[in-house]
């Protein structure tokens, strides 16, 4: 999943980036409102970790602009204020949670993951596809009794695939949910990393789990039945 940090606080920020990629996320950070309200307008972000006390526009108003422009990324709000009136002030603006500072970064995990089940869009603790099993929280991943070996971004583009089994995923939709803003749309890192996981993943004389299609992408899709069999 894809993140916009706006946090204009620059040592909390790297420690924000540096969790969340060591969480598998991609992510993207800006420093001010009007950043923010640029980047969001054209990424279409999973989440927006947004800090009120940014320079202008505050975290307020970008809630209330993002909102008003029809961004549907789910925005927790971070701030140093605990007061009732600024938590009221943060929903009505258009978050969809509010974590005060200081906080646990568990807690701002978690707090994410369960942000995106409010999208409808299924997150459990546990994916599973054919003889592969993921497990979202630990970040690792088995075929039958033997766990596999991947990297934080292996895994990210892994986990993305699973959640969209049966879909046909463009290159662009890769790109948007696992990498950030300095991927090179013009550089071959999908392929690699694909073909990289296909060699994990996938056994000699097997059916792959994922599927080229010529011009639209690629396709997650574990073996008919449910296990692979020998080809």
């Amino acid at each position: 999943m894809r993140v916009l940090v706006v946090e204009d606080d620059a040592r909390l920020a790297r420690v924000l980036e540096k969790g969340l990629r060591e969480a598998a996320y991609a992510v993207d950070v800006v420093g001010s409102g009007k950043a923010a309200l640029y980047e969001a307008a054209v990424v279409p972000y999973d989440a927006i970790v947004l800090d009120v006390n940014i320079p202008e526009p505050n975290g307020f108003e970008v809630a209330r602009r993002l909102r008003a422009k029809g961004v549907a990324s789910r925005i927790l709000m971070l701030t140093a204020r605990d007061a009732v009136g600024d938590r009221v002030e943060g929903l009505d603006a258009g978050a969809d949670d509010y974590l005060t500072k200081p906080f646990a970064f568990d807690e701002l995990l978690a707090r994410l993951r369960a942000l995106m089940r409010r999208t409808g869009e299924v997150l459990p603790n546990e994916l599973r596809a054919g003889d592969l099993r993921l497990d979202t929280r630990g970040r690792r991943a088995w075929v039958g009794q033997d766990e596999v070996a991947l990297t934080t971004k292996e895994y990210a583009l892994l986990e993305y695939m699973a959640r969209n089994t049966g879909k046909v995923i463009g290159r662009a939709e890769i790109s948007d949910h696992v990498w950030d803003e300095a991927y090179d749309p013009a550089s071959n890192l999908i392929e690699v990393y694909v073909n990289r996981l296909r060699r994990k993943i996938d056994g000699e004389h097997v059916p792959p789990y994922i599927q080229t299609r010529r011009g639209a992408g690629y396709v997650f899709q574990p073996p008919e039945g449910g296990e692979r069999g020998q080809a």
